[in-house]
């Protein structure tokens, strides 16, 4: 949903590599080879060239450690949502927040297959998952309720942060499943979904608290 002319957003995608990502993804190779619960910490360290005590600078557990910089890119996703232009509809800012966030250069797709493989179905990662998502969630809720004239925390910016997180794990699932099939589309898809649901919110007149939301425009 690329918009031209001066309404046009910056790229949200991943920017370059910092030491979190270079470390992440020497980490994720071991992980396909060994498997996750399998590689330790020390193999981590020692594949890439740093002493174990650094890797703690770093991340603070094995688990953190397929997440890559994540909070940095959270943070870039923050300010990219917040300059996208005013007028852009609700449902087209999350549709490029969700591609943009998504994208990746084709010569690291089978790397970020692997890290995908080993967020999503490796068991012991699970729990840390959550915790994640969450993160990622309130990047969504922000920029739904800073439209909305809403808190983060209300009822329609926590639903809509779980909806798109839906879509986004719904495609990747697909997309893991099913080689031929391209993720952006599966985005697209699922965006497209989200949107026709968000088309029912007023555009004006913004409700204030959850008390003042008719949650039947959600349906």
């Amino acid at each position: 949903m690329a918009r031209s002319g001066s309404n046009t957003p910056r790229r949200i995608g991943r920017r370059p590599s910092t030491t979190r990502d270079r470390i992440s993804n020497i980490a994720i190779a071991l992980f396909g080879d060994h498997g996750f619960e399998e590689t330790s910490v020390d193999q981590i360290a020692e594949a890439a060239g740093i002493a174990r005590r650094t890797f703690f600078r770093y991340f603070p557990s094995k688990n953190a450690v397929p997440w890559g910089d994540f909070d940095l890119h959270l943070a870039n996703m923050r300010e990219q949502l917040a300059e996208l232009p005013a007028d852009i509809p609700l449902a087209e800012g999350l549709a490029e927040a969700l591609l943009e966030f998504n994208s990746f250069p084709a010569d690291v797709a089978a790397l970020h297959r692997q890290r995908m493989e080993i967020i999503l179905k490796a068991p012991a990662l699970q729990a840390y998952s959550m915790v994640m998502y969450n993160g990622w969630r309130e990047v969504i809720a922000e920029y739904v309720a800073a439209r909305l004239g809403l808190s983060p925390s209300d009822h329609l910016p926590r639903t809509v942060g779980w909806t798109v997180l839906g879509v986004a794990l719904s495609a990747y699932e697909l997309w893991l499943d099913d080689e031929s099939l391209e993720l952006a589309t599966l985005l697209r898809a699922g965006s497209d979904t989200l949107s026709r649901g968000l088309a029912a919110l007023p555009s004006d007149h913004p409700p204030n608290s959850v008390a003042d939301q008719d949650l039947s425009t959600c349906g």
